[in-house]
């Protein structure tokens, strides 16, 4: 069989899970990173076994060795990435948020489609053995319909700096960087529902919280704790078109007694914890039982989830299977974080009907 041939836009830590996932499948030939640092994208490429490094991206889409790239850029890059890519001939898979707004978002949707490009979003989670197990119920009806859900991510000790904090780059805190991940699992495994409304709040109450040292957190390269222009909190009520509502929450700093994961869906005749741990709970005989999948791990596996998303891509790209993420939902998931930041801004709910 033919390789699936590869790039990688963008050499900083996300890239690194991507590469580690290229260079362990069997269907791909790693051909080329770029970053802006050259330096950085010839020792990442001589790391991963890339056969060239480019400074600009641009080279490598012209690159007629490639026929598939990942975008792992800053957020704000992230579209005009993905639309040179695509105009360029390749498959793409982009980082999450697919986009930082929704025009920019949908403009890569039609492109996608004008191109016949397969563009998949990097919602990893998704791809985890816990989250496909919990699918594989629900797809049976085995909980009935959605109708509630709850999504949560709370850390205690900041934001990560650098770019993170940087609205102008990220398009936003913890809501774009990590509440997009519990906001996507819980709208996945509610079966993707249309939005009808969005009643959000954000705060910025507590700042980048520098001065706490006594705790480890991951920081960005250019950490700088001085800046800080991104909400530390953003909570909403979300509805959709079939009556079912989700209620979501994600911070940065927060004091809290300890950071916490959550992510739950309940429906009429069973319900589900996926996070911290995967358990069902469901009736049967007159009796409420909990159920315990007997699986590997019942949490998010970080590098087989990896591993299991650039299958799932490479598989799309060649026609082998349908997306698991596909650009359409990186759309509306952007839909529904821009009307989060618009309700938070007006102190109102915003329809979207």
């Amino acid at each position: 069989m033919t390789k699936f041939r590869v790039g990688v836009i963008g050499a900083g830590s996300i890239a690194q899970s991507h590469l580690t996932a290229y260079s362990e499948n069997a269907d791909v030939e790693l051909i080329a990173v770029a970053d802006m640092n050259l330096e950085r994208a010839q020792s990442v490429a001589d790391t991963f076994g890339a056969k060239r490094a480019y400074a600009d991206p641009h080279e490598l889409l012209a690159d007629d060795e490639i026929d598939g790239v990942s975008i792992c850029t800053w957020n704000n890059s992230h579209a005009s990435w993905a639309i040179a890519a695509i105009e360029a001939g390749k498959h793409v898979l982009v980082e999450k948020p697919i986009a930082r707004t929704v025009a920019e978002a949908e403009e890569i949707q039609r492109i996608a489609e004008k191109h016949d490009r397969v563009v998949q979003v990097g919602f990893v989670r998704r791809h985890s053995p816990n989250c496909q197990v919990l699918k594989s119920f629900i797809d049976a009806d085995e909980l009935g319909e959605i109708y509630y859900a709850k999504a949560s991510c709370m850390r205690r000790v900041g934001n990560p700096g650098g770019w993170f904090a940087d609205k102008e780059i990220s398009g936003g805190g913890p809501l774009l960087d990590i509440g997009i991940h519990v906001l996507d699992l819980c709208w996945y495994l509610m079966g993707s529902p249309k939005v009808v409304s969005v009643s959000g709040n954000t705060y910025d109450k507590l700042g980048s919280r520098g001065n706490v040292t006594t705790m480890p957190r991951y920081k960005a390269a250019d950490y700088d704790p001085s800046k800080n222009t991104v909400e530390d909190l953003a909570n909403a009520v979300i509805r959709f078109e079939n009556g079912a509502s989700l209620l979501l929450d994600c911070s940065y700093s927060l004091h809290a007694t300890k950071d916490s994961i959550d992510v739950s869906v309940y429906g009429e005749k069973g319900g589900a914890e996926l996070e911290p741990a995967l358990h069902i709970a469901t009736e049967m005989h007159d009796s409420v039982v909990n159920i315990e999948p007997q699986i590997a791990s019942r949490t998010f596996e970080f590098g087989v989830g990896f591993a299991h998303e650039i299958q799932n891509f490479v598989d799309a790209s060649l026609g082998r299977a349908e997306s698991v993420a596909p650009a359409w939902h990186g759309v509306e998931i952007v839909r529904i974080l821009e009307a989060i930041y618009a309700s938070a801004e007006s102190g109102k709910e915003i329809s979207l009907i």
